[in-house]
């Protein structure tokens, strides 16, 4: 069958949600008598009432409380589909997603030189942690920590990346080899595909974890604060240590990961010039200084 007007979809979702004629005129712009007009017209399309008509009040019958939720999902859908394509309106900020640890360094150092040369661009920051906090929802752009496989996403490497150890310049004082990692505290992030011992297999301390105490944050702000103050050593992404001055890197050794900071974006995505702007600057600062 072919689908009633969209006008009248609308008007019996506002009213089935709120269950009132008035509120759905209200949120619509239109009069109640507009809204109980519309609701007839659906009705008598389809063939079966949708509400029962009490003296003060609206009740859903049972086909309209059946309906209900393919209309509010095909809305959203709809909404989703428009802003993944065209994003929001072109005067609202734009949204860049990231890790709090990328936003504390590298990331704040680069979006203050944007905002330095953009002033006109507003920017809206907000934070995600574990790889089911990310998607394209909501968002105009995303920092993504990974191996880059996202199929639906346009993604640009920000560098190659490896990890290496931090602690405060007093703790660095004790530490010549990695073997004097012995009876220390070892500071782990969590979910990421490489930690200490790994690291301590490269730098031929094999097994060296088993003699040091642990601490286990699920983020590496949370490692680098708690290193920073002398709580332990964390094993930490060289771009995220990047100069800090309150932290040291008592050892040579880096190792290789192939995880690291994407840049991506939806590849359905049209960018506004205001979010162009953006992922052209973030693209361009890639390399570390």
């Amino acid at each position: 069958m072919s689908l009633p007007p969209i006008l009248w979809m609308q008007a019996f979702e506002a009213a089935a949600r709120t269950l009132s004629f008035t509120q759905a005129g209200r949120e619509l712009g239109v009069t109640q008598s507009a809204i109980s007009q519309r609701i007839r017209l659906l009705e008598d399309r389809l063939g079966q009432a949708l509400f029962v008509r009490h003296p003060r009040s609206l009740s859903l019958t049972p086909a309209g409380q059946a309906w209900l939720p393919s209309i509010q999902e095909a809305f959203t859908r709809i909404a989703e589909g428009t802003a993944e394509v065209f994003g929001p309106h072109p005067d609202a900020p734009v949204t860049l997603r990231a890790t709090p640890a990328l936003q504390n360094g590298w990331l704040a150092t680069e979006l203050t030189r944007f905002h330095q040369r953009h002033r006109d661009i507003t920017v809206r920051v907000v934070s995600a942690v574990w790889p089911g906090d990310f998607g394209a929802e909501g968002v105009d752009m995303e920092i993504r920590y990974g191996q880059g496989d996202w199929s639906d996403m346009e993604s640009v490497l920000l560098n190659e990346e490896v990890m290496l150890p931090v602690c405060s310049p007093a703790l660095a004082r004790e530490l010549q080899t990695p073997d004097d990692l012995a009876g220390h505290t070892l500071l782990h992030a969590a979910g990421f595909a490489l930690g200490w011992p790994s690291w301590l297999a490269l730098a031929g301390s094999e097994g060296l974890e088993a003699h040091c105490a642990s601490f286990i944050c699920d983020t590496q702000v949370a490692t680098l604060a708690l290193a920073a103050r002398g709580a332990g050593i964390a094993l930490t992404h060289r771009r995220l240590f990047d100069g800090r001055d309150d932290l040291v890197a008592p050892f040579d050794v880096c190792m290789p990961t192939d995880e690291a900071f994407w840049l991506v974006r939806p590849q359905a995505r049209v960018l506004r010039p205001a979010c162009e702007a953006l992922w052209e600057w973030l693209r361009g600062a890639r390399e570390l200084d």
